[in-house]
């Protein structure tokens, strides 16, 4: 999985400065960042209604259209990570810290400063 990724964050990178008619990276970066934030904010909309489509039906043509859609809200969120200059890892290596910690205390670790 780390080598899709890196191989992602660096087409990502490479297209970041390119010229907005030569690819849809370029044309989102050239947008700035409220359009990929749209795109990111699109694509989590579809995730959701996928997956109720994928609970409820159950099926091999569900089950496709909740992988892409998927697929399309990592790679949206990849680009927005790429926009403010922020590497995968760094979102994997918090994942990695919350091992063995409870998600409740977690959560509640993080709410104590608010």
């Amino acid at each position: 999985m780390a080598e899709i990724l890196d191989n992602l964050a660096n087409i990502l990178e490479q297209r970041k400065t390119a010229a907005p008619g030569s690819s849809y990276v370029a044309s989102l970066h050239a947008g700035g960042l409220n359009r990929i934030l749209e795109k990111v904010g699109e694509e989590s909309i579809e995730t959701i209604l996928a997956a109720r489509d994928y609970q409820e039906q159950d099926g091999d043509e569900q089950r496709e259209a909740l992988v892409g859609e998927v697929a399309d809200l990592v790679f949206h969120l990849m680009v927005m990570m790429s926009k403010l200059d922020l590497n995968y890892e760094a979102v994997l290596d918090e994942l990695e810290k919350r091992f063995g910690v409870s998600g409740l205390d977690e959560k509640a670790s993080r709410n104590q400063g608010k």
